[in-house]
């Protein structure tokens, strides 16, 4: 997935291009190329979360929700709300608010601890446990099927850079966090 080339003109016609044309057009002696990055992951989010996932759609979950389902059972072990948060990469407050929904609809149980009764441990029922196992190969054609513009080196390649990134921003964010 080389910047030249070929790469280079099937991208042109991106939304993202036509605003880094516009700027550069105001503004010719500024580097676009942070925008064309940036802009582009958000606008790639933007349009996924739209889309809102097929699979998790006909199932009655959100991707949140499904985050949370999946994190439980992924794991393989109770998790804590905070846990879960930190998993999922959400607020305390949303991920309460999730569990709520998915504790009325009998997907995920929890417990309460032995030794300190703040604490409550969650896992998925077996509803909860059946529910992703049979969604995951669904979502994941799902998937599959939105980034088949793209060959397997160029998905390779793509994914490797977007975790060289996310790698980097985590640590940064992390470090800031400390």
């Amino acid at each position: 997935m080389a910047v030249g080339g070929d790469f280079a003109g099937r991208r042109r016609g991106d939304t993202v291009a036509a605003v880094v044309r516009q700027w550069q057009a105001v503004h010719p002696g500024l580097d676009t190329g942070p925008m064309e990055i940036i802009g582009r992951i958000n606008r790639c989010a933007a349009l996924l979360q739209q889309a809102e996932d097929a699979p998790l759609r006909r199932a009655g979950l959100s991707r949140p929700e499904f985050d949370l389902l999946g994190a439980l059972r992924r794991t393989g072990h109770e998790l804590t709300p905070g846990e879960l948060a930190r998993e999922t990469f959400s607020s305390g407050a949303a991920v309460t608010k999730r569990l709520k929904q998915l504790t009325e609809r009998g997907l995920v149980e929890r417990r309460g601890d032995t030794r300190d009764r703040r604490v409550v441990h969650l896992r998925l029922t077996d509803a909860g446990r059946e529910l992703v196992d049979g969604i995951l190969p669904a979502q994941l054609t799902y998937e599959t099927a939105v980034l088949s513009g793209l060959d397997g080196p160029e998905q390779g390649e793509l994914a490797a850079l977007l975790g060289e990134l996310l790698g980097q921003l985590e640590g940064r964010l992390g470090a800031l966090r400390s």
